[in-house]
């Protein structure tokens, strides 16, 4: 079982076709999902229950009239119980990493006084009520719990609701465990685009949120981008992806193993290699085609790297740093011998992997940073999940008379110059006569 990666050259004269080319992978809407998605949402929206009730049983296999749509904490508890000890470990171990990192992102409200009286200042509130999303189904994610749920909690949300789909009505447990530990409030058996629907509109069953966060597929993504001003999402996320820069120092083993590790995520994951050495290129071809066939997803990773896969050999130390930031990939691993002054150039990644020994998987589950990351070449303007997206900056001003008096005079001129005479008249009335 092999498989021939694709293979560019900055030297070459299409290259930077080429490039785009592979790096172009704006998924296609399958025929439909648009429509079907918007009908979703309206009927949620317009029929509350009924309407979630009937897709959960239509989607789900689930009769939510019979067995209930929110998990009693009971069943937590329960969850909490039935793993094994060394799952409960891990997640405790991630869990308490997950929240010493975040705390340290934890902003604060501050304000400052000019010469003349007037108070300016940022009020920082978290959100009240905010809705995590699951996914459920082919896989679980008690990961996803942890990056989205603690980081709230840590913003100091009030109300945490988690949606997830569970077909036949059967929930895991470590899913359930990760709820509890992470602060979850309420969790309701149910997914797709009417989780997203009920969480943006509100249904009897479930309330409104401020806040949708959370990955999914094409149909949760498609929701969340519909609903989007009706509340706020995190962001819309595509496939995952890898950019692994190395030179020899590296075991091509590891190299191979690490895009391995995205591409059986699913067939449009996207794992690419960047080096400045042909002999590095080849080991780690050669690591591939050895290591492929004791894996247990080998047909996805093979679909994966022979679709979207890449191994770019770069002519110069400046080529890699431009490479690695017209791509701006999710998850950037560094394994040379001057990673660490490497990572201070590159300005563009969703998260950045020092040293080999800085597994992207580590970063998956317990490292600490968040696992949610911008996607697709979002990371050029976008950054990763964190406390600061569940936490509100409002501004504030307090003007005193004296300040008036300089503020108002410069606001003044202003507004008559865009020609609105009453945002002019309103500063001019609290001139001192005088003036």
């Amino acid at each position: 079982m092999n498989v021939m990666m694709k293979k560019l050259k900055s030297s070459d004269a299409d290259f930077t076709a080429a490039l785009n080319s592979l790096l172009n992978r704006d998924e296609t809407l399958e025929s439909g999902v648009e429509s079907t998605v918007a009908k979703v949402i309206s009927d949620v929206a317009k029929h509350g229950d009924s309407a979630l009730f009937a897709y959960t049983q239509k989607f789900d296999n689930f009769d939510v009239e019979a067995r209930g749509l929110e998990v009693r904490p009971a069943r937590l508890q329960q969850a909490l119980e039935n793993i094994n000890p060394d799952q409960r470990e891990a997640l405790e171990y991630a869990v308490e990493r997950v929240r010493s990192y975040h705390q340290k992102q934890l902003a604060e409200s501050w304000s400052y006084t000019e010469a003349d009286g007037t108070q300016l200042g940022q009020k920082i509130t978290p959100m009240k009520r905010v809705g995590v999303y699951v996914p459920g189904g082919k896989a679980t994610y008690p990961s996803s719990v942890i990056m989205n749920a603690v980081p709230a909690k840590v913003a100091g949300v009030k109300e945490l609701i988690m949606a997830s789909p569970t077909p036949n009505g059967e929930f895991n447990d470590m899913v359930l465990a990760a709820a509890l530990m992470s602060g979850v409030d309420r969790v309701f058996r149910v997914g797709g685009a009417q989780a997203i629907a009920a969480l943006a509109y509100g249904t009897k069953t479930i309330p409104a949120v401020d806040k949708i966060t959370g990955p999914g597929n094409i149909y949760v993504a498609t929701a969340k981008k519909q609903v989007f001003g009706k509340v706020g999402i995190d962001m819309i996320a595509g496939p995952s992806e890898v950019l692994v820069i190395a030179d020899e120092s590296v075991n091509p083993d590891w190299v191979a193993m690490d895009l391995f590790a995205q591409a059986e995520h699913d067939e449009v994951a996207q794992s690419i290699l960047l080096t400045q050495s042909e002999l590095l290129a080849e080991r780690v071809q050669q690591s591939i085609d050895k290591l492929l066939p004791s894996m247990e997803r080998a047909d996805i990773i093979q679909q994966s790297l022979k679709r979207n896969g890449a191994i770019i050999v770069a002519s110069t130390r400046a080529d890699v740093v431009a490479i690695a930031d017209e791509i701006a990939a999710e998850h950037l691993e560094i394994f040379t011998q001057d990673a660490d002054s490497l990572a201070d150039e590159i300005s563009n990644a969703g998260a950045i992997f020092i040293g080999p020994y800085s597994a992207e998987s580590l970063g998956d589950y317990c490292a600490g940073p968040n696992h949610v990351l911008p996607t697709a070449g979002t990371a050029r303007f976008t950054s990763p999940l964190g406390v600061y997206d569940f936490q509100k900056r409002t501004s504030m001003i307090k003007v005193s008379r004296e300040g008036a008096q300089t503020i108002g005079k410069h606001a003044s001129t202003l507004a008559r110059g865009e020609s609105l005479t009453a945002h002019a008249r309103s500063a001019e009335y609290r001139l001192d006569k005088e003036q």
